[in-house]
């Protein structure tokens, strides 16, 4: 009782005529997305690197969405989830995405806060 899986991605955007041609469009869209977090990593635009966003840097924000995307994509299409029913889907997928958005906010959160209190100086509560 196999069934076809679909040869598209991007919501039918791009349609392949085999598998092989796809697993070659999936690769060839996760190492541009790559491409783009280390030429970022490497150049650190002023634009992006002094600017805040939640009170954390816009090009940590950039990191982590493309992070994201790139694992849910991972999910979608290596993981087949796209053939499965919708509840199964919303809870392999979404459920990681928000626990580890929420982990590395509340991480980069105490690392600003740390580096703040090392960079200001200790302060002593006079009770």
């Amino acid at each position: 009782m196999a069934h076809e899986h679909k040869l598209e991605i991007f919501r039918g955007l791009l349609k392949f005529k085999s598998n092989t041609q796809k697993i070659w469009g999936v690769l060839i869209f996760l190492t541009l997305v790559t491409i783009v977090e280390v030429g970022l990593g490497i150049a650190k635009p002023e634009a992006l690197t002094h600017s805040y966003f939640l009170g954390m840097k816009v090009l940590n924000w950039i990191f982590i969405i493309l992070t994201l995307v790139k694992a849910y994509y991972i999910a979608w299409d290596f993981m087949h989830l796209r053939d499965e029913k919708s509840s199964l889907r919303r809870a392999i997928v979404w459920t990681p995405i928000f626990l580890v958005a929420y982990l590395i906010f509340i991480l980069l959160f105490e690392a600003d806060y740390i580096y703040h209190v090392y960079t200001d100086g200790f302060v002593k509560w006079n009770f």
